[in-house]
């Protein structure tokens, strides 16, 4: 019988009664024709064809698949039954829709920046072209994924021969538009081949191509992501072949990029990709740099090509690769270490992503915390389904007794799981697209939010259909299995009045609430750890002030300025914010404190045990920044207008320069010499100050050694200005004045703002993650393990009732029965304790990465969990005990 039949099986049953009824309309009319009354006609016409009621029986058989009716009828009676109990339904769903939903959001999460291939042809074929075992080696690192310069990128080109095409990369941050409508917008340097390997078409006009990315090129064309030509050009096919002014130059649109492609970084967008020859035109030396590191480099494999294969190819050609880029300005030793790098290759068919870097040990741990939440969920079903398998042992031991199989019982018994789940699993879905959706929001700082496909692929339905169906063996297996063991005699005598319930009835249930204890005890203490230890950072001292400090980005590009300016126009322009009203105190500086970027150089110290050799944190400044930042000065002095480019080089250091290289020696008059570098010729500078020391480009990271240098006397002096402003009054007030005092002064300077305290924040936003979602899980966890139990011992009370009836009757108090329960309770609770510190110790070691000044094992927060979760257990146990003891004995000895 087929499948088309079985479900068009009411229509043939009808067709099929039809028959019947017309074949004995026949021989009923051509009895009568014989001389038989009507009656007796109808009556041998019956006869003959036997009874019609098994026909149609036996014809129902044929059209019926028999798995799948039974399946059909054990899900409709479980609806009726679940229908019936709408309390425990509601509480049985609600509870798999949060664990599922938590756990499918995660993952989602998970899929989205680890797992999903980027949206161009065959993403597999695509490979990464990097310095083996590390990057950025030797030089500056522009971008987090600056893994080339141009001059070795213009050699692999050249050179490779595993690749079917090969395009490089950057990323950049531009200002578009003119005037006050100027804003920052995310750029992308792009090879002219960097489209067609990609295989990404253009939604309006063309794209680049090779000879749009020549040496020499000018402000020629420019393409345009499909966010911006919906924002700037509200959608326009007029875009192509408008103007778009970019860092105050005019590039004509010559294309739009389709709106799923989002670029080669997983969380971000882009909004104008530029050929990377179109750097000369603001930085004529940027593409003959050879220690800036500024560029990924791709590219497609071709076919019948691994990355084993690729990877070999690229460590042959690649002495002769780096004999020819060897940067300028660095020593022998430099040298020789730059010529011994090699090239490899790496998948990157999933694009590259700084969010796998920060966050993928947070998700991966967020994604076990969400599976265990689930487990105890299912624990505490799986109790609720016992107590209901319990309450309908009559009914079971009676079908047994008429002949039913163990296997249908368990077969119905699991439909009502397999409703449940599904009927979470669909609920559950909507809680993880909210959950995911808030995950990502909460990732989103000030500086721009993030841009995640959180779209449904069949990794994720996968993911939830195999949770959902996971879940449903894992509550609906319990009940079930206690059908195997049933035997109707006994247990219908079991059942009789009187009898007080046995061990054996609670010793599963028991294991379940003492796993759920255990477990909630290890999500607990994890949050507590990770709470503890985001509190220790966000309450960390960095050693400067951090609050009323604005940070002012100043782009001085338009004015070009030249280099003999430069140094009276940057102290001009601070003596114009010192001047603004409300305004305490206002200083420049090359790096802003925790904002991830570093500077280092190789130093020479000259010491009382000899010269000693290292690298220190640089930053240079201007007058007066100590004192904005109020990092205190502990010995000889900060900075003044005469140490000037031509006075004698002085520098401040911190107290951890002085311990690494100093040693005891008095650091005031003793001198520093600078390695060599591109741009940065060796000097020396004399110590002149020591302040306290502070964070760099983390809180995280220990205080490095550091010097500070003046300003004026920075060999190389950049384009851009950071200030920092100190002021006690509300920032919102302070904006504008300086905004308009700039522009005032000069309309040509461009100027951006950010809070310090806000960075700084938005620096702890893993930390904080964690601290907030495993604290929301632990708590969950705990109030679903008090639920548990609370269910047991509710449940252990009613099957005892006789026996505490008896106990009060016979001259017991309510304190002892009160007592007797609390045992019960603080045994199961005392052993999940005891269980559950252990896993606790086990499983922190695994995330002591995460943690800050925080040991793994802390005894406060094990006391803490334990005595918090313990307290909560104790409640919810307490209840049912009072209940218990203030019962009527003799409302209990008639019970049944």
């Amino acid at each position: 019988m087929g499948w088309s039949r079985f479900l068009r099986r009411s229509f043939w049953d009808r067709e099929r009664a039809r028959e019947i009824e017309t074949y004995i309309e026949i021989e009923t009319v051509e009895n009568v024709a014989r001389g038989m009354p009507f009656e007796e006609a109808r009556r041998a016409a019956r006869r003959k064809l036997g009874n019609p009621t098994l026909i149609l029986e036996e014809i129902y058989r044929m059209n019926s698949i028999g798995f799948v009716e039974t399946l059909w009828q054990d899900l409709r009676f479980g609806a009726r039954l679940l229908r019936l109990s709408p309390g425990f339904t509601t509480i049985a769903i609600l509870s798999l829709a949060l664990g599922i939903g938590a756990n499918t959001a995660i993952f989602q999460l998970l899929d989205a920046v680890r797992l999903r291939s980027l949206p161009v042809r065959n993403p597999q074929e695509l490979a990464e072209v990097r310095v083996a075992g590390s990057t950025n080696v030797i030089g500056v690192s522009n971008g987090w994924n600056a893994a080339i310069t141009n001059p070795l990128w213009e050699q692999i080109r050249q050179h490779q021969q595993v690749f079917s095409g090969v395009f490089a990369w950057g990323d950049d941050d531009f200002r578009i538009g003119g005037g006050a409508q100027a804003r920052r917008a995310r750029a992308l340097w792009v090879s002219g081949e960097f489209f067609s390997v990609l295989g990404v078409p253009a939604l309006q006009g063309r794209l680049f191509r090779p000879e749009d990315d020549r040496r020499g090129c000018g402000p020629s064309g420019v393409v345009i992501s499909y966010a911006l030509w919906q924002s700037e050009f509200t959608g326009r096919d007029s875009a192509v072949g408008s103007k778009l002014i970019i860092q105050n130059q005019p590039f004509e649109v010559i294309g739009v990029t389709p709106p799923d492609f989002f670029g080669l970084e997983v969380g971000k967008n882009f909004d104008v990709p530029l050929p990377v020859c179109a750097r000369a035109i603001w930085d004529h030396e940027a593409l003959d740099r050879r220690h800036e590191w500024w560029l990924t480099v791709m590219g497609r494999l071709k076919p019948g090509l691994t990355l084993a294969r690729a990877s070999a190819h690229f460590n042959t050609i690649s002495p002769g690769l780096f004999e020819a880029t060897v940067p300028a300005g660095y020593g022998d030793t430099t040298n020789q270490a730059y010529r011994k790098l090699r090239l490899a290759a790496y998948p990157a068919g999933n694009g590259v992503s700084s969010l796998r870097k920060v966050y993928d040990t947070s998700l991966w741990l967020l994604l076990g915390i969400t599976g265990l939440v689930l487990l105890i969920a299912c624990a505490n079903l799986a109790n609720l389904m016992l107590t209901r398998a319990s309450a309908r042992e009559r009914e079971f031991n009676v079908r047994l007794a008429l002949g039913a199989t163990r296997g249908r019982l368990i077969r119905q018994l699991l439909s009502e799981s397999l409703l449940l789940a599904a009927a979470g699993a669909a609920l559950g879905a909507a809680v993880a697209r909210m959950l995911s959706q808030s995950i990502v929001w909460f990732l989103s700082g000030e500086e721009g939010s993030l841009r995640l496909d959180l779209s449904m692929d069949w990794r994720v339905l996968a993911f939830t259909a195999a949770v959902a169906i996971l879940t449903c063996v894992i509550f609906g297996l319990a009940p079930a299995m206690r059908c195997l063991r049933m035997e109707p005699g006994a247990a219908m005598k079991a059942d009789g009045r009187g009898l007080t319930a046995t061990r054996e009835r609670f010793s599963f249930q028991r294991l379940l609430v003492i796993s759920q204890i255990a477990v909630s005890l290890v999500l607990l203490v994890g949050a507590l750890l990770f709470v503890q230890s985001f509190r220790n950072l966000a309450t960390l001292n960095p050693g400067f002030q951090q609050n009323g400090i604005l940070v002012a980005s100043v782009d001085l590009t338009r004015l070009r300025i030249t280099d003999e300016r430069r140094i009276p126009f940057q102290r001009d322009l601070l003596e114009q914010v010192r001047a603004i009203p409300r305004v305490e105190a206002a200083a420049a500086t090359s790096n802003v404190p925790l904002s991830g970027t570093s500077w280092t150089m190789s130093v020479r110290v000259a010491g009382a045990e000899g010269e000693q050799r290292g690298g220190s944190k640089v930053t240079w400044v201007s007058p007066g920044y100590f004192r904005t930042m109020e990092i205190p000065l502990l010995a000889g002095r900060d900075f003044n207008e005469r140490d000037t480019e031509k006075s004698q080089k002085v520098a401040v250091v911190n107290e951890t320069f002085v311990r690494k290289f100093l040693r005891g020696t008095v650091p005031i008059g003793r001198t520093i010499r600078t390695g060599q570098e591109p741009g940065y010729p060796e000097a020396v500078y004399e110590i002149v100050g020591v302040v306290k020391d502070t964070r760099y480009a983390g809180l995280r990271e220990a205080n490095p050694p550091q010097s500070f240098a003046p300003a004026s006397q920075a060999p190389k002096l950049e384009q851009d200005l950071d200030i920092m402003v100190r002021s006690s009054a509300p920032m919102a007030g302070v904006i504008p004045v300086i905004k308009k005092t700039m522009s005032g002064w000069n309309p040509q300077i461009a100027i951006e703002f950010r809070m310090l305290q806000t960075q700084i924040r938005e620096g702890l936003m893993r930390e904080r993650l964690m601290a907030a979602f495993s604290g929301f899980f632990g708590i969950l966890a705990a109030l679903l393990a008090a639920v548990g139990l609370y269910g047991v011992i509710s449940y252990m009370v009613m099957r005892r009732r006789n026996e505490i009836g008896i106990r009060l009757a016979l001259g017991a108090t309510r304190f002892q029965v009160l007592s007797l329960i609390m045992g019960e309770a603080g045994l199961l609770l005392s052993i999940g304790l005891v269980l559950g510190v252990v896993l606790s110790i086990a499983a922190a070691r695994s995330a002591s990465t995460l943690l800050f000044e925080l040991e793994p094992y802390d005894p406060v927060t094990l006391v803490a969990g334990a005595g918090l979760l313990a307290a909560i257990a104790a409640l919810a146990s307490y209840l049912p005990a009072q209940r218990a003891a203030q019962g009527d004995p003799m409302i209990a000895l008639r019970h049944e």
